[in-house]
């Protein structure tokens, strides 16, 4: 059986320096240590950055927010020649390689060469998440990736809002431990960056089928457990958030071996159990806690709660408080 081992993972923030030292030492630990980047800030005088950096076999995540920047890729900063991509920061930007200027509003992306020198510029403070990927794994995919440096992505390209949300993901290193989900997260990203880029023919029918598929089977989910509370959660609303029809949305279900119906329900009966073993909701009321759980009849609640975990919702708040006394 394969080992689980979470994401690397580091965190920086200028908190961590005496303000005096702030921006000297965020140039050089996080912009030339771990970017390989110059960093100068448009104001100098109350710095301020943080970010988190994730690392997987083939993939390098970082997700910041920063004051505004001039990022600068000098000729002695180069490494290697992946390929990065800044993705939907949250002001406007520009960026220059190989040539060309490209200026980007909030929410758009580009590509860019570790290979070559280059720049960026984020006009305001923002947040913005970038990542890293060996420039075979998209070569294969893109008829030419040279030509697709420094291009804008729009905002707007549903393959990069789908990889803005996968790569949030992130944030819960819990959910990418095994090495297995590690590797097909990566692909998926690949196939995703792909996709927005502009695949070759050839690989177009492969990464709508690998990754695109995968991604809102994971955004559909993800919107599933922020509105769970909600009692008008249908496909239709999924499919609203996600900008596809609800009958791809149950497609979506159905070819992960569950329905759209039952993966809603057995989530929504998981927080009511959480919540009824909640210490700090022994007051509130097992109706009040089904209605809060995103069910709308009490007696459909008891009788699911009950086949599902073999006992009554009294039972399993009574039979945690006298755990929780022992």
């Amino acid at each position: 059986m394969a080992g689980h081992s979470a994401p690397f993972a580091m965190q920086f923030s200028t908190e961590v320096f005496a303000k005096r030292e702030r921006l000297a030492a965020w140039q050089e630990v996080f912009g030339r240590a771990v970017c390989s980047l110059d960093i100068e800030p448009l104001d100098r005088a109350d710095f301020s950055s943080e970010a988190a950096v994730y690392q997987v076999p083939g993939l390098g995540v970082l997700l910041a927010k920063s004051a505004a920047v001039n990022l600068t890729h000098a000729h002695e900063l180069i490494v290697d020649d992946d390929l990065s991509v800044m993705a939907a920061p949250t002001c406007r930007f520009s960026a220059h390689q190989l040539g060309r200027t490209v200026e980007l509003e909030a929410g758009a992306g580009v590509l860019m060469s570790n290979a070559e020198v280059g720049s960026m510029r984020l006009a305001a403070a923002s947040r913005f998440i970038t990542f890293r990927v060996p420039r075979a794994a998209i070569a294969s995919l893109v008829p030419d990736i040279e030509a697709a440096v420094a291009r804008r992505i729009p905002a707007d390209n549903p393959a990069l809002k789908l990889l803005v949300d996968y790569l949030e993901g992130f944030r819960n290193q819990q959910a990418v431990t095994s090495p297995e989900l590690q590797h097909v997260m990566a692909t998926h990203i690949y196939d995703l960056l792909a996709v927005a880029l502009g695949p070759t023919r050839d690989a177009t029918e492969i990464v709508h089928a690998r990754g695109v598929r995968a991604a809102r089977l994971r955004a559909a989910k993800a919107t599933i457990m922020r509105q769970m509370g909600r009692p008008d959660l249908s496909a239709r609303t999924v499919a609203a958030r996600l900008g596809v029809t609800p009958r791809y949305v149950h497609m979506l279900f159905e070819a992960d071996g569950t329905t759209f119906t039952k993966f809603v329900v057995t989530q929504r009966l998981a927080l009511a159990h959480r919540m009824l073993l909640d210490p700090l909701r022994t007051e509130g009321t097992i109706s009040a806690i089904a209605f809060a759980a995103g069910f709308s009849d009490l007696s459909h609640f008891n009788r699911t709660f009950r086949s599902h975990y073999g006992e009554t919702p009294s039972d399993t708040r009574a039979n945690g408080a006298r755990d929780g006394q022992a």
